[in-house]
Order: structure tokens, then C-alpha cells, then sequence
């Protein structure tokens, strides 16, 4: 299959928000790559290189157009290459490595051996949907549900993208797990990469979720979409259950945790890199 690479480079913040809006607007895929001469020493202002993937029959401009709205972002001028899809394979395979989370969590490309046989390792390759560890928004609702997960927990990932916080979740003990979002293909890669770990989990349609309410709700959106989701997100949390939010920049962050203080003891937990994650009790 032939795909179109489109290019852009941005300061890394607004880099790491246009990638995710790109994903959004409909990109197959997005990968980041250090300006710099060194990348484990990026000079001081790097910019990041986005690369977004594409088929053969989309529309760059648009498509580009369409991130701009969602990330509320100016776009510098882009290029176009076409790319096959071998091309696309090799270039992630070289680029995507295994992931450290914590001391006994890492995120395992399908091409490489857990580097330490005792952690948990999650096998997930890059691909056609939002979240493989490497994302500061992901790695914050990993580290906390490495210390919140309480085992037999009902969890609910909200917006599973490649499915990374319910398998997560599976691994470290939960009971059971539901996964959603509006997007098919996030739904598909979900269960694909669920089976691959050996993690039992239902994944449906937002309209089809199974009732009742959850012990703890995982959101990885973007701030204005959790801020719409409050009400939903907020009935299906059990009194005295927890959520985690985030894809949250630092400075929406409290207009977030606002948006949820209603029903919650709502708070920003942690901040890191210019992102936050935000977290409450369900009262």
C-alpha cells in the first residue's frame, strides 16, 4: 500500500500538541524526530520534526488544516513525499525502541526483547492509533495507575486509542476492563493489541459500554473534549471511585480539574513537561 509522508517542524511543545491534533484529524500515524545534531543533548530551543502518515487518497492540506483547528495552532509550511509502505515499517522500527515507564513497567516494540525479564513489559507496536508509551500524556496515567490500580478494580479507558492504559490496567491487576472510542480503527487495534498481551478485556462504541459505574476512569484526550465529557465521565464513576485525565496542557489544567469539582475532589496531580494529569474521588 502507498502512503503519503507529510513534514512539518515546530518548537517541541507545539509539536507534541499538533502531532496529537494530526492523529485526531484523521493522520494514520505520527512520529516525532529531535532536530538536533545530538538528540540525547538537543540544543537549547530544538524544534521537533512531525511526521504524519497518510493514505495514498487523503488530502495533506486539508488534513493539516483540520489539526490546526482541533490544536488551535498555526502550521509552518509542509512537504509531501510519498512512501512505501516497507518504508514506513523500517523507518519505525529504527526510530521506536523499548519504552522504561518505571522500574517494573516497560512498553516492548513486537521487534525487541524486554530489556529486563522480571518487569511487567506490554508488547505494543506503533501504528495506526494514538498511544505507545512514548508521549509524556500516556507515561503520566501509567505511572499512576502503577500507584492507584487497586487489584479487582473495574476500570473504563475512555478514548482507548491503541488500547495502552486498559492493558496496562490488565497487567498490573484489574478486574474488569472496558475500552472505548469513537474511532473503528482504535477500537480494532485495541482488541488486537489486548489479545497479543494476553489481556481480557471488552471494547465497544461509546453507546455500547456495559452499564453500571467504574471504579476508575482513564481519559487521554485533550483538554476541551474532557472538559465536554465531564457530565458522562462523571456518571460513570462509583462514589468513591477515582479519574485520571489527561492530555492536559499545563495551563488548562485547572480549568479542567474545574470542570469536574462538581462531583469530584478534583486536583492537578502532576505536571511534566509542560503537561498535567488530573485526578479526583468521585464524592
Amino acid at each position: 500500500m502507498a502512503w503519503l509522508s507529510i513534514t512539518l517542524e515546530l518548537e517541541a511543545l507545539q509539536a507534541e500538541i499538533l502531532s496529537d491534533a494530526l492523529l485526531e484529524a484523521g493522520a494514520e500515524s505520527v512520529a516525532l524526530e529531535s532536530t538536533s545534531k545530538d538528540p540525547a543533548t538537543p540544543e537549547p530551543g530544538a524544534r521537533l520534526r512531525v511526521i504524519a502518515l497518510a493514505r495514498a487518497a487523503a488530502d495533506p492540506a486539508a488534513l493539516v488544516a483540520a489539526a490546526e483547528a482541533i490544536a488551535a495552532i498555526k502550521a509552518p509550511r509542509f512537504t509531501v513525499a510519498p512512501l512505501e509502505e516497507e518504508d514506513w515499517v523500517r523507518r519505525s522500527q529504527s526510530q521506536f525502541g523499548p519504552i522504561r515507564i518505571s522500574g517494573r513497567l516497560w512498553i516492548v516494540p513486537s521487534w525487541h526483547t524486554p530489556p529486563d525479564a522480571q518487569a511487567i513489559a506490554v508488547r505494543l507496536d506503533p501504528g495506526l492509533a494514538f498511544g505507545t508509551g512514548s508521549h509524556v500524556s500516556t507515561r503520566l496515567v501509567l505511572q499512576y495507575l502503577e500507584t492507584h490500580l487497586r487489584p479487582g478494580d473495574r476500570v473504563l479507558d475512555y478514548g482507548c486509542g491503541s488500547g495502552i492504559l486498559a492493558i496496562v490496567a490488565g497487567k498490573l491487576g484489574a478486574g474488569e476492563i472496558a475500552a472505548t472510542d469513537i474511532d473503528p480503527q482504535a477500537l480494532a487495534t485495541t482488541a488486537a493489541n489486548a489479545a497479543g498481551n494476553g489481556v481480557d478485556l471488552s471494547v465497544a462504541a461509546p453507546e455500547s459500554l456495559p452499564a453500571g459505574a467504574f471504579d476508575l476512569v482513564l481519559a487521554n484526550i485533550l483538554a476541551d473534549p474532557l472538559i465536554a465529557l465531564a457530565p458522562l465521565l462523571s456518571a460513570r464513576t462509583r462514589r468513591g471511585g477515582r479519574i485520571a485525565l489527561s492530555g492536559i496542557l499545563e495551563s488548562q489544567a485547572d480549568e479542567v480539574a474545574a470542570a469536574y469539582v462538581r462531583d469530584f475532589d478534583a486536583r492537578v496531580l502532576a505536571i511534566e513537561e509542560g503537561w498535567a494529569l488530573v485526578e479526583g474521588e468521585r464524592r
